[in-house]
């Protein structure tokens, strides 16, 4: 437990340098746009390419997943539930029940997992699940809706594959299903590449810190109180009921699952809502709620489990 402990100790103090960062304004306006850019386009694919291409996949692809997998339907159906009955629209439902499910894999969920898991590939799967099977069907439900600006549906269905973090991960994953070995001189700069993955994606939300309004106020209140409420607490709580009395998880791979479905909503949930003009303060006051919730709930389940 102590060492879970002391990887949240080295996340906190990093994403504490980028909020003195972002106080200080030594990178600009644009400092928090260009590290989150670089994590995104460059080093986390590289990271993940680089992981999944030496990992057994038969230890990533388990029970695991699938239990992140009904944690997320869970709690999902439970914001449409509520969202069928309050009478909040397809698409407003839609994106609250994304945001009560939809997990940082990407920006937080790579952090936690190198420092407090010790592993990077333990967040893949849960981003390809989410890339590949909930975005499309997402997506698709709100463009039936007829909210927003709409693109072709097969656009919409193909938007995982023009996400690198995707790319990166699905390339890496084929690399070791095939059994190829990476030759040194093109891993090697792919290694360095994807090291500055995990401090630019902290020092970009320590910077995304400065300046935040409190959430969870105006016309969108209920809805975002019950998508933060389900995505911090019932995610999390139901990935132990199955990792526990389903699937007989137990040590650290009970903590994997737990601490996965206990990360907050991811960021990329507000490009969507803005994209479709849905439900978008829903969504940003969701995934900051959440985000500031994790936290502690976080350091708990480490100090429960680990």
């Amino acid at each position: 437990m102590q060492g879970v402990l002391t990887g949240f100790a080295v996340i906190a103090v990093v994403i504490g340098v980028g909020y003195a960062i972002g106080r200080g304004g030594h990178l600009g306006e644009h400092g928090r746009e260009v590290l989150t850019k670089l994590a995104f386009h460059v080093a986390s694919p590289a990271l993940l390419f680089t992981t999944l291409a030496q990992a057994d996949l038969s230890r990533i692809f388990s029970s695991r997943l699938l239990v992140t997998a009904l944690s997320t339907a869970a709690a999902a159906g439970v914001f449409v539930a509520v969202g069928v009955v309050r009478g909040w629209g397809m698409g407003r439902t839609t994106i609250g029940a994304l945001c009560s499910g939809y997990v940082n894999s990407g920006n937080l969920g790579i952090p936690i997992a190198v420092y407090v898991l010790g592993d990077a590939s333990l967040v893949a799967p849960v981003l390809l699940f989410q890339l590949i099977v909930v975005t499309p069907i997402a997506l698709t439900i709100l463009d039936l809706s007829g909210e927003g600006e709409k693109g072709p549906l097969w656009r919409r269905l193909l938007t995982p594959l023009r996400n690198p973090i995707a790319v990166g991960s699905l390339a890496g994953v084929a690399v070791s299903a095939l059994g190829v070995r990476v030759p040194a001189p093109v891993m090697d700069p792919l290694t360095l590449i994807g090291n500055m993955s995990v401090p630019a994606v902290l020092l970009a939300f320590g910077i995304s810190l400065c300046g935040s309004t409190m959430p969870g106020r105006g016309p969108d209140r209920h809805p975002v109180l019950l998508s933060v409420a389900l995505k911090s607490v019932g995610q999390p709580a139901v990935a132990w009921a199955l990792a526990v009395g389903v699937f007989g998880l137990r040590g650290h791979q009970l903590l994997d699952v737990v601490v996965t479905s206990a990360l907050p909503a991811a960021q990329n949930l507000y490009t969507y809502a803005s994209s479709y003009r849905v439900a978008e303060r829903l969504a940003r006051d969701s995934i900051l709620l959440s985000t500031m919730l994790s936290v502690p709930v976080l350091v708990v389940i480490a100090t429960l489990l680990g």
